[in-house]
């Protein structure tokens, strides 16, 4: 499950380097969190690890690059769920794994910093766009694999496409759900499962 591009400019080689890096984008996920993505600057991250902006603009070039790598250390994260999830799950039906990676998103949502306004990179409107390939497709198709394995369905475009349009469903509902609630509105969550299986159910 790839991650969003990240452009850095010095790569961690150390353990102190990777322990600064590190507190940056805790100190950026915290700010996005506080303020919202749009609002961050490179000075709250400096504030918040308690370096000095010269430190961000040793890894970063620009305010866009730390968010990038707020979103793909977020999707790193959830991808380990997801991989946990598939390790550890006896499922009887594919909607049983699916529920099971919605549970993972709800997760991610409450505590994961920086998720509820990043999720995975997608509304980081960058131009001119590198590819057709967007955050929710790529989790559709580890998705779609998995359940061709699992539960024998059909590995084709059409599997990925209505697992990525489930996915955007649910993803749009999750979002209002932790809009207000850090924990999220139930009945917006309860509402993103409802959506979602009926509409696999039918394309399915």
């Amino acid at each position: 499950m790839p991650a969003p591009a990240v452009v850095l400019r010095n790569e961690p080689v150390q353990a102190r380097s990777t322990q600064r890096l590190e507190s940056l984008l805790d100190s950026a996920a915290a700010a996005i969190d506080a303020v919202g993505f749009e609002r961050l600057t490179t000075a709250m991250v400096a504030e918040g690890a308690g370096a000095s902006i010269g430190t961000v603009y040793r890894y970063f070039p620009d305010r866009i690059s730390v968010l990038q790598a707020v979103a793909a250390r977020a999707v790193s994260r959830f991808q380990e769920r997801v991989q946990a999830t598939i390790a550890g799950g006896d499922f009887s039906s594919w909607w049983d794994f699916i529920n099971a990676v919605i549970d993972d998103a709800v997760t991610a949502f409450q505590s994961e910093p920086a998720f509820a306004s990043l999720r995975f990179g997608d509304m980081l409107d960058l131009r001119p766009r590198e590819n057709s390939h967007t955050g929710s497709s790529e989790v559709a198709s580890v998705l779609s694999s998995y359940l061709s394995s699992r539960f024998g369905l059909n590995n084709d475009a059409n599997l990925a496409f209505h697992l990525e349009v489930g996915f955007n469903l649910c993803d749009s509902l999750l979002h209002r759900a932790f809009m207000y609630d850090a924990q999220g509105d139930k009945r917006f969550i309860t509402e993103a499962r409802s959506a979602v299986r009926n509409y696999l159910e039918r394309v399915l």
